[in-house]
């Protein structure tokens, strides 16, 4: 399986700008620019996609465990949170923290902790990343 993006940029670093579309749609010249990445102007950026990309994963794993383990969730929901700090000349991505609320009915706390820990390490994202991937995980009753 292979999934593919472009990206399409014009014009410098700092006042070109640009745009992201993926073969399913999803995303369509969406702008992306160094105002989109660094300030609060409209559009995207790359660290906002890996965050998508990771909680999406993450979350979809941890279904996929809880699903092994003979229970269904009635509700995962993650937030991650992804770092991008000075590094040299350029930057780089240092951390992405993931933060899960979950709803999962007849769990108990170690098997939840179990199971998000190991969908934390072995999602594909995760996989992916050369950060380091931190968890808070909080099962509701």
């Amino acid at each position: 399986m292979i999934r593919k993006a472009r990206a399409v940029w014009r014009g410098t670093g700092r006042d070109g700008d640009g745009d992201l579309t993926t073969d399913s749609g999803a995303l369509s010249a969406t702008p992306y620019s160094f105002k989109t990445r660094f300030e609060d102007t409209p559009g995207t950026n790359p660290e906002e996609l890996i965050a998508a990309a990771h909680a999406g994963c993450f979350t979809m794993q941890l279904a996929f465990l809880i699903q092994r383990a003979g229970l269904a969730a009635e509700e995962l929901s993650t937030e991650a949170a992804v770092s991008l700090v000075p590094d040299g000349e350029g930057f780089r991505i240092d951390r992405s923290a993931l933060t899960l609320q979950a709803k999962v009915p007849g769990i108990n706390q170690v098997k939840f902790d179990e199971l998000a820990r190991m969908a934390e390490k072995n999602c594909p994202v995760s996989r992916l990343l050369n950060a380091e991937i931190t968890l808070q995980a909080t099962l509701i009753s």
